[in-house]
């Protein structure tokens, strides 16, 4: 498999991007034809507070890049980040073997959430995805929550900053959502515990 990145995924920190996938209430209202890959922005602010409260390997991959908002924070911070998207090719569910580094981090498309979890524990020791809280419920999902190897779920004590979807020209509207993040480790059995973390500086 060949893992080189793209020269547009090398681009300095501050260079324009697409924008990422991010799940947020109006996705549910909009028609599937509309959301196409479901491209929101992630925070800053939301990657900045996982890394003050898991420890993230110096290699990491993102599986759902988008406009690779979590990789500029990470590169930023230090990290090594491989950066994948669909929207370049590269669909995640293909994927066989990791490209680089022993944790997966990425916020995923809404509708393929569970999925990504899924596929995450079969390729990465340790996932972290940025989802919905409301990602907990559902009877479907019990296999990925219930399995064992949700560690932990760190859920926001603030709301994050308010999401649109790319090309959205609508009126802008603040995030009536809850998001937390929820951590996958494949060495993890039993239940998850549950932690308030802060999104600072949005």
């Amino acid at each position: 498999m060949n893992n080189t990145l793209p020269n547009t995924d090398q681009a300095p920190a501050n260079e324009p991007r697409k924008s990422q996938p991010f799940a947020v209430a109006q996705v549910a209202s909009a028609a599937r034809v509309e959301r196409g890959n479901d491209l929101y922005e992630t925070p800053a602010c939301a990657v900045h507070a996982l890394l003050k409260v898991e420890k993230i390997p110096r290699a990491v991959w993102e599986s759902a890049a988008g406009g690779s908002a979590i990789v500029i924070v990470l590169r930023a911070t230090g990290h090594f980040v491989v950066g994948t998207d669909i929207s370049e090719g590269r669909d995640f569910f293909q994927e066989r073997e990791m490209p680089a580094g022993t944790a997966c981090i990425t916020n995923p498309p809404f509708a393929k959430a569970d999925r990504f979890a899924a596929h995450t524990l079969t390729l990465a020791p340790k996932g972290a995805l940025l989802l919905p809280l409301g990602f907990y419920e559902s009877v479907k999902r019990t296999p990925i929550l219930e399995g064992g190897q949700l560690a932990r779920v760190w859920v926001f004590r603030n709301r994050l900053p308010g999401m649109h979807r790319a090309g959205w020209s609508g009126n802008k509207s603040s995030n009536a959502v809850a998001f937390a993040w929820f951590v996958w480790c494949r060495n993890h059995n039993g239940p998850p515990t549950l932690h308030r973390l802060t999104a600072e500086g949005r």
